[in-house]
C-alpha cells in the first residue's frame, strides 16, 4: 500500500455505498467475469462476492454490475440451461442466488432451468439420522455451520419466486437441526460442525461437536437468521424462535469484539490468545449481522455503536494499491474442520472474493446506520 495512495482514495469515499463500489469496481478491473477465482467455475466464491454485487446495484442502480453479473452466469451456463456444477455439496448452491433476477429480466429460459436443477438437488442429498443435510458427500454424517447459508438462502428465494413454500419450511427444519448440534449455550456461539457419527478426529467422543467456534461460518449464520426472518411471512409460528435467536447470537458476538480496534478473530471466543488474529471476512459477516438485525428490529439501536466501531475497525484495514484499486487483507482461505492449531495456521490472503462480498454487504447495511463516514 502506497500511504498517500490510501489519502488520496479515501478523500472521494465519503459513505459506507462509496466503499462498497470501491471494492466492486476494483475486482472488475482485476478480472474478466469468467476470469473470477478460484478456476473460473459454479462456486460460492464467485457467488457471494457477486451477490453482493447484485444487492448494491438494487440500491446504486449501476447497469455495469449488472452486466458483469449476466456475463459470468452466460459463460457458465449454455444455450440449454446447463452448466457444471458439484451436485454433492451445498456450497455449489450459493451461486443459484444470481438467477432469480436474470430470470426476471430477460427472456431466456436458461436462468429458470439451472434453478430449477438446483432445486432438485435436496431430495438427493444425503442426510443425517435425524434429517439434516450432510454438508459434502464426502463428509458422510456430518453438518456444518456455513451449510445453512450456501443452500437454505437460495431454497427461500426460489419458494418466493416460483410458490414453494414448503421450501421455507425445509429451511426452517435444517436450521433446528443446526441449533440443535451446534449451539454451545455457554457462549451463544456456534460450532464449525457437527459429525453424528463421532468418527472424525475434531469430533468430541460425546456431543459429535468440533472444538472451536470459527468467524466466518457464524459469520453466515448471521447473513442466514436475518435472511429467514425476511422471508418468513407475517405471524409465522417460527418468527418468535428466530428472532430470539439472532439476539441471542448479536449479544454472544459483541462480548468478543476487540475493544481496541472493534474487530474479531479467527477462532472468535479466544482473542487473548497471542497466536490468534484479526480476520477480516468475519468480522465484516459480524457487523451485517449486528447492523441488519438493528434495521429490522431485532435488536435495539444501542448496538449501532459496536457496529459502528466494526465497521471503522475495517476501514482502517483496507488498502490500496498504486492503482488506487481496493484491497482487503487478512482474510482466510476456504477452511475445512478441526481443532484451534488448524485455524489458526490457515493462511490469509487478499481480495479473497468471499472476503470482498462479505465487506460489501457490511458496507450495505452500514449505509442505513452511518450514512456519511
Amino acid at each position: 500500500m502506497v500511504s498517500d495512495q490510501r489519502t488520496a482514495v479515501n478523500e472521494k469515499l465519503k459513505t459506507p455505498l462509496d466503499w462498497g463500489k470501491a471494492a466492486c469496481d476494483s475486482l472488475m478491473a482485476t478480472y474478466e467475469p469468467s476470469e473470477l477465482p478460484p478456476d473460473g467455475r459454479w462456486h460460492y466464491h464467485q457467488g457471494v462476492f457477486l451477490e453482493s454485487m447484485r444487492q448494491l446495484r438494487e440500491i446504486v442502480g449501476c447497469d455495469d454490475y449488472l452486466n458483469y453479473i449476466k456475463a459470468y452466469v452466460d459463460h457458465n451456463i449454455d444455450e440449454h440451461g446447463n452448466f457444471l456444477w458439484n451436485r454433492k455439496e451445498l456450497d455449489a448452491i450459493q451461486a443459484g442466488l444470481l438467477l432469480f433476477e436474470l430470470d426476471e429480466k430477460y427472456e431466456d429460459t436458461r436462468y429458470r432451468k439451472a434453478a430449477r436443477k438446483l432445486r432438485n438437488m435436496f431430495p438427493t442429498l444425503n442426510t443425517t439420522s435425524d434429517g439434516g443435510f450432510w454438508h459434502k458427500d464426502h463428509y458422510p454424517y456430518q453438518m456444518w455451520l456455513d451449510g445453512l447459508y450456501m443452500g437454505g438462502v437460495f431454497s427461500m428465494n426460489y419458494a418466493k419466486a416460483y410458490n414453494e413454500p414448503e421450501l421455507l419450511e425445509m429451511v426452517l427444519e435444517q436450521d433446528r437441526l443446526m441449533r440443535k448440534h451446534t449451539l454451545d449455550e455457554e457462549t451463544g456461539l456456534y460450532h464449525h460442525a457437527w459429525d453424528e457419527s463421532k468418527v472424525q478426529e475434531w469430533a468430541d467422543s460425546e456431543t459429535g461437536r468440533s472444538p472451536e467456534f470459527w468467524g466466518r461460518a457464524i459469520g453466515w449464520y448471521g447473513i442466514t437468521y436475518n435472511e429467514i426472518l425476511d422471508f418468513l411471512p407475517e405471524n409465522h409460528s417460527s418468527q418468535e424462535e428466530i428472532a430470539a435467536a439472532l439476539k441471542t447470537l448479536v449479544e454472544s458476538l459483541v462480548k468478543y469484539q476487540d475493544e481496541s480496534n472493534g474487530l474479531w478473530y479467527q477462532v472468535v471466543d479466544k482473542p487473548e490468545r497471542s497466536d490468534n488474529w484479526i480476520e477480516t471476512s468475519c468480522s465484516a459477516l459480524f457487523v451485517y449481522t449486528i447492523a441488519r438485525a438493528i434495521r429490522g428490529g431485532y435488536v435495539d439501536e444501542s448496538y449501532k455503536e459496536q457496529a459502528v466501531k466494526g465497521y471503522r475497525g475495517l476501514l482502517e484495514r483496507m488498502q490500496f494499491n498504486e492503482e488506487g484499486h481496493f484491497i482487503m487483507p487478512e482474510i482466510c482461505i476456504g477452511t475445512g474442520v478441526g481443532d484451534y492449531e488448524h485455524y489458526i495456521n490457515r493462511p490469509k490472503t487478499a481480495n479473497d472474493l468471499h472476503g470482498v462480498g462479505s465487506f460489501v454487504l457490511a458496507s450495505i447495511e452500514m449505509q442505513h446506520l452511518l450514512p456519511k463516514l
